[in-house]
């Protein structure tokens, strides 16, 4: 197969990551680095052996596809142009900002027969896979996502920033229009959401319960499926499934408490788990996500196929997330009718009432009111 000629546009963190995984693919060539900032794109392309631009302009028709790595804002303005120009995409998540930009983003790669891949890294996980197996048409789903303060992607809150790979997870599990949103969210640090907790009902009659936050202690990437056929747990960041499948006699309503011996009372006590809600525990090897999901995308352009995470796919998850952000910015914090609204509305220590949130000023005068 010819290599595939590459370009990352954006050389931060993601950028960067992209960038080796392009340097490092037997069937793809990174042609150049962009990025408006002197001092990032000439490290990153130092490190991987290519030239160093501003701009893209000056090797139009010496690539055929970039990986977009920009900030979310610029998304839309940059992917748009790519398109245009006849260039396949990788965009990282979010796709964009908007709806109705997506919308535009999808249709143009439709209209000039190119891939549009998004960069939701999370389906190439193997945990993941393997809950989607074997609980299928799931009738619940609770997620946690956080994270410790990055100081990146500050452009946007956490519903884009991290919720948005639960909400694509479960979107693609459900395989169903979303019917109704319940939301809310604040900010502790900067002008947008930190915190955000959702509540997603489908037509299919599934409840998807999400929360994230980017302002905890420790990582956390966890989520809970519930189907009629399994249970499965999945955690993220080591790669392990837990599958519990319910008995037959379960599943068919045949077990009866009320007709149970007391004998079988003391047996079921210690092996119940066993016999009726049998424990698979599934653990995967260390994978590179982002290398799958590279890969995904060079093969998808040579078979002139669908990646795994289309346009319309990435779509989907923004649709739903603008609608999520609706919703938080409509919430209110109280019954007053002119009362506080929307994640900036109530004061921080009142939200987060952890002393290091707190100042010595505002500790000492809590103090003085206390008497």
């Amino acid at each position: 197969m010819e290599k595939l000629r590459l370009a990352v546009i954006g050389a931060g963190r993601l950028g960067r990551f992209h960038a080796q995984k392009i340097a490092a693919h037997d069937d793809a060539e990174l042609v150049a680095v962009v990025d408006p900032i002197a001092e990032n794109r000439d490290r990153v392309a130092a490190e991987c052996r290519t030239q160093s631009l501003p701009d893209y302009d000056t090797i139009i028709g010496q690539f055929d596809a970039a990986v977009i790595a920009t900030p979310t804002e610029s998304h839309y303005a940059v992917a748009a142009d790519c398109l245009q120009r006849g260039l396949h995409l990788l965009v990282e998540k979010p796709l964009c900002r908007t709806r109705a930009e997506a919308d535009q983003l999808a249709e143009l790669a439709r209209a000039n027969g190119l891939v549009l891949q998004v960069g939701h890294v999370e389906r190439f996980n193997p945990a993941f896979a393997a809950a989607a197996a074997k609980a299928r048409d799931p009738k619940y789903i609770e997620a946690v996502r956080a994270s410790q303060f990055t100081f990146r992607s500050t452009d946007i809150g956490v519903v884009f920033d991290l919720m948005i790979h639960d909400i694509d997870l479960v979107l693609a599990m459900v395989g169903s229009r979303v019917r109704r949103i319940d939301a809310l969210g604040f900010s502790v640090v900067g002008g947008h959401e930190d915190v955000a907790n959702v509540r997603l009902h489908f037509e299919s009659g599934c409840v998807a319960n999400l929360s994230a936050s980017r302002v905890s202690c420790e990582p956390t990437r966890r989520m809970h499926v519930w189907s009629a056929e399994a249970f499965a747990g999945i955690d993220f960041a080591t790669r392990r499934t837990t599958v519990v499948r319910p008995s037959e006699a379960l599943r068919r309503r045949q077990f009866d408490l009320n007709a149970l011996s007391p004998a079988e009372i003391d047996h079921y006590r210690t092996h119940f788990a066993d016999e009726h809600l049998p424990r698979e525990e599934l653990e995967f090897s260390a994978v590179d996500a982002l290398a799958l999901e590279l890969d995904d995308f060079v093969r998808a352009i040579a078979e002139r196929r669908q990646p795994r995470v289309n346009g319309d796919a990435g779509r989907e998850a923004v649709a739903v997330a603008e609608q999520i952000l609706a919703r938080i910015a409509a919430h209110a914090w109280d019954e007053q009718v002119d009362g506080p609204v929307g994640p900036l509305a109530i004061p921080r220590p009142r939200i987060v009432p952890a002393p290091h949130f707190i100042t010595s000023a505002q500790m000492h005068r809590a103090r003085r009111e206390a008497g």
